[in-house]
This record gives structure tokens, C-alpha cells and sequence, in this order.
């Protein structure tokens, strides 16, 4: 691992202390390095409309862009419970992709730790990105 992972890491699971799951008690975190050397976070809100929740790599990906950033050079999601991995959900995948490339590593953590190092092709192979409509 690499001081700027350590960074990412920490960041996600500071912001996961602060998610609003009133309902789920499942509680994430996310990280992002922005193309300046830029890290961004966000966490999960909840919502009593369940479809209106946010996902934390989405808020991360909003302060990434309010804050004028890019690209995602590297990505940290701290979440789930015990040892099971919480890696971002298809949408938010997809999200990501919008920023990031498929050698992109996305850092799945726990409430502790690194758990597994991917990358976000591994994640979303075969993905449809900006390149794709020329």
C-alpha cells in the first residue's frame, strides 16, 4: 500500500462514521484522488422513500465535480458488515466509469481495513463509457 491509499482508506472510513442509515444500519464510505492529487468524500443518506437514498460514491463523485475534478485516479468504498466485501452497486459502478478507466483501483475496505485491491474493469468488464459515443 502506498501513502496515498493509507490517505483514501482513512478518508473513507471517516466519512462511513458519518452516513444517515436510519433504516438499514448499513453504513459506507467512499474516497476518491482526483486528476490534481484532490481527495473527495461522501457517504450514504439514507431515505424513508427508499429509492431517494444516495450512495456514497455517488456524494463523493458530486464534491469531486462541484470541486472542478475530472477524473477519479483512484477510489476507496469502506462499508459492510464483518468480513463480507461491500463493493459499489452496479449504479454506482457505473457512476465511476464516467470519471475512470478499467485500470482504475477501487480499494474495498471495512470498517478497519483494506480488504482487496480491484480494478474497476474487474468490477464492470465490458463497460459502456463517454468514449463509446465518440
Amino acid at each position: 500500500m502506498t501513502l496515498t491509499d493509507d490517505a483514501l482508506i482513512t478518508a473513507a472510513t471517516n466519512a462511513r462514521k458519518k452516513a444517515y442509515a436510519p433504516y438499514s444500519d448499513f453504513k459506507v464510505g467512499a474516497a476518491l484522488l482526483d486528476e490534481s492529487g484532490r481527495i473527495h468524500t461522501g457517504q450514504n443518506v439514507e431515505n424513508a422513500a427508499y429509492p431517494n437514498g444516495i450512495c456514497a460514491e455517488a456524494a463523493a463523485i458530486a464534491m469531486m465535480v462541484q470541486q472542478g475534478g475530472t477524473k477519479i485516479i483512484k477510489i476507496a468504498v469502506s462499508g459492510g458488515f464483518g468480513s463480507q466485501l461491500c463493493t459499489p452497486c452496479g449504479g454506482c459502478r457505473q457512476r465511476i466509469r464516467e470519471f475512470a478507466t478499467d485500470d482504475t483501483p477501487v480499494l474495498i475496505c471495512d470498517a478497519n481495513s483494506l480488504q482487496v485491491d480491484l480494478t474497476l474493469g474487474a468490477l464492470l468488464p465490458y463497460s459502456f463509457g463517454p468514449e463509446n459515443l465518440g
